[in-house]
């Protein structure tokens, strides 16, 4: 379990393609010391195991079903990902529950300075409409963020110079995808409705 807090950043060192999927290795400096094997740390919003720690370098092993849900395949040496280790019992809850399961990516449609902050547009798909509300929180690459509005084919998120410095936002553009985990209160709901209705037809 995580929280959407990101704890810092991460630059690719290779994401080398495996039999099954593939190994990602990055330069995690801020948080090796403390990392062990078996570890679970969210990378861009996805919960992986730590396998090999070298010194600043912690590699995770990445399944095929990885590659196609998120856009972690899509990373490239020199690039920065946001980590964030799981939770400890007692700890503040500063964001919300995130799990680190990937539900899809999204494609950044606007990504713009207005005024002392930052405009984040991503789109919505069509699974994601009704799990995300106005001013609910949605999680984007790891980050726990609350959509000031919802349209109907996009979210808008308003971002702080502090978010985007401490994460890997700087380097982001229109066009690149997120990955995006849908609130998990949502989406038990949604299938507590579903299940409700198919059971009354």
């Amino acid at each position: 379990m995580f929280t959407g807090l990101i704890e810092s950043t991460a630059r690719v060192l290779s994401l080398e393609p495996r039999s099954g999927g593939a190994r990602l290795r990055l330069d995690a400096s801020a948080i090796a010391s403390e990392v062990r094997e078996g570890d679970s740390i969210a990378v861009n919003g996805c919960c992986l195991t730590a396998t090999t720690i070298e010194g600043e370098c912690v590699a995770f092993d990445l399944l095929e079903q990885t590659l196609r849900v998120t856009d972690l395949g899509e990373l490239r040496p020199g690039d920065l990902v946001n980590i964030e280790r799981a939770m400890m019992a007692g700890a503040r809850l500063g964001g919300h529950f995130v799990q680190g399961h990937v539900d899809d990516t999204v494609e950044i449609l606007t990504w713009c300075q207005e005024g002392a902050d930052w405009r984040l547009e991503v789109s919505l798909p069509e699974e994601g409409r009704g799990l995300v509300i106005p001013k609910g929180s949605i999680c984007l690459d790891g980050i726990s963020l609350t959509a000031a509005e919802v349209l109907p084919d996009r979210v808008v998120c308003w971002i702080i110079p502090h978010t985007r410095e401490a994460t890997h936002l700087a380097n982001k553009q229109a066009g690149q995808r997120m990955n995006v985990e849908w609130d998990m209160l949502a989406k038990h709901v949604r299938e507590l409705v579903r299940a409700e209705l198919a059971r009354r037809t």
